[in-house]
């Protein structure tokens, strides 16, 4: 169902964890915000200048999470399953407080996140709500990475996969947003390859990583006591990082997303390049009893290869 007004949290609510990659304790906040405003995240552990929107343009790293900086140096990381779990609720107003850098992993997926919202309450405000319709096909590759994105009038996505891991595999999956019991792919946990944790590690990355908030895969077998969530969580997973990637639009989407080989990275290259670089292959609209209403129209359609 589409999401015509938008919204905020009904109360405020509070939580805390260990970050995935920092191993750090962070405490979180999130507290209702006006129309118009966005998600913004504020460092109150710091005294000036502490406030990163959470918008493409921020984004300053997208290894295996997604960071976000402001001019001043401020971050916020590991932020895309916080983001999933707002932007299925259809919040795109609230301030988040944290006291470190990165938002705690949890258990690896939305979940804890879906309950805390629940029990918050989403509050419906005043102000219509922006979406971004695609108008023409637009596909962009990236090193044998591809996304490519069609007209639809829901938000759809089709995502592969492509692991030399035979228990993942080219596992796929396709998901309609508006319309689909989405609860497999926000319960799916976020997973790695036994003999990559070493190098992980050595990267400096994955200090509060442990079978409580990451899956772990050894020689085709899931290391998790209790195996895996659904039949598709891997892919399911990677569904989910898409939904809190492109939430960084601030834009509700109204297209077909076909993803191979896609992770934070190419999601986050994908919005730049359309959002910056080819605005006349969407427009803008707001929706009025399950009808489009345009505010600004073009067209044009466009293969985009990078090799950076």
């Amino acid at each position: 169902m589409k999401n015509v007004f938008q919204k905020t949290l009904d109360k405020t609510f509070s939580f805390k964890g260990i970050g995935l990659h920092s191993g750090k304790i962070t405490n979180v906040k999130l507290l209702p915000s006006s129309e118009n405003k966005g998600i913004i995240f504020k460092r109150i552990d710091l005294s000036s200048n502490n406030e990163v929107k959470a918008n493409y343009n921020s984004v300053s790293s997208a290894t295996l999470c997604t960071t976000l900086e402001n001019k001043f140096g401020a971050k916020a990381s590991t932020v895309e399953h916080l983001l999933a779990a707002l932007y299925i609720n259809g919040i795109n107003n609230a301030i988040i407080e944290i006291d470190n850098e990165e938002i705690p992993i949890m258990d690896g997926s939305s979940r804890e996140f879906l309950k805390l919202i629940e029990r918050a309450g989403v509050k419906r405000l005043s102000k219509k709500r922006k979406f971004l319709k695609i108008l023409k096909s637009f596909r962009f590759e990236n090193r044998g990475r591809e996304i490519l994105i069609e007209p639809s009038d829901d938000f759809e996505v089709d995502f592969q996969l492509d692991f030399p891991n035979q228990l993942i595999g080219q596992q796929k999956n396709s998901v309609n947003f508006f319309k689909d019991n989405l609860t497999d792919v926000m319960n799916s946990r976020t997973f790695c390859l036994y003999e990559d944790i070493e190098k992980i590690k050595k990267d400096g990355l994955a200090k509060g990583g442990s079978l409580d908030n990451a899956l772990v895969i050894k020689n085709e077998k899931v290391l998790n006591v209790g195996g895996l969530r659904n039949k598709k969580e891997f892919v399911n997973h990677k569904i989910l990082d898409l939904a809190g990637d492109i939430a960084l639009s601030e834009f509700s989407f109204l297209g077909k997303i076909i993803c191979y080989r896609g992770g934070h990275e190419l999601t986050n290259i994908f919005l730049k390049e359309l959002l910056n670089n080819y605005k006349e292959f969407f427009e803008i609209v707001e929706i009025e009893d399950e009808k489009i209403s345009k505010i600004s129209h073009k067209t044009q359609s466009t293969r985009l290869v990078v090799n950076a």
